[in-house]
């Protein structure tokens, strides 16, 4: 019966869980932001983007070929990284003053910009007029 419950155990444990995937939008459509709960890699992670930029604006790395269009990323602990994408104009829209959360991320959608934070309290505002991390 133990060896039978070990190899039950085993099998759950080496079998790929599926990943979550959740995307928002502001009420403008300026900031987009994608969650995933991959476990194995780079997740879980919380990745936000805003299409005005990141102000001020990072310095441009040499041979980026990506449009120069920034955000945040963090994962559950520790400071946010800066991050270059687009937004997905078929993402759900946060609405202002409504609250986001998942697997330890939260996210507050506000007229003044999009407050992010993780398990340890790092995080992330974007806004039109200032960005910044914590």
């Amino acid at each position: 019966m133990r060896a039978v419950l070990a190899a039950v155990g085993a099998l759950a444990l080496a079998a790929p869980a599926q990943a979550v995937v959740a995307q928002f939008r502001s009420p403008s459509g300026n900031i987009g932001c994608v969650f995933s709960s991959e476990r194995g890699g780079v997740g879980p992670f919380l990745r936000c983007d805003i299409l005005s930029g990141v102000k001020p604006k990072p310095v441009r790395p040499k041979g980026g070929k990506l449009d120069w269009t920034c955000g945040f990323q963090m994962r559950w602990k520790g400071r946010a990284l800066v991050t270059c994408a687009a937004v997905d104009e078929r993402a759900r829209v946060l609405r202002y003053g409504s609250r986001w959360s998942r697997d330890g991320f939260t996210c507050t959608s506000r007229r003044r910009g999009l407050r992010c934070t993780n398990l340890s309290g790092h995080g992330f505002l974007l806004s039109r007029t200032h960005s910044h991390r914590s």
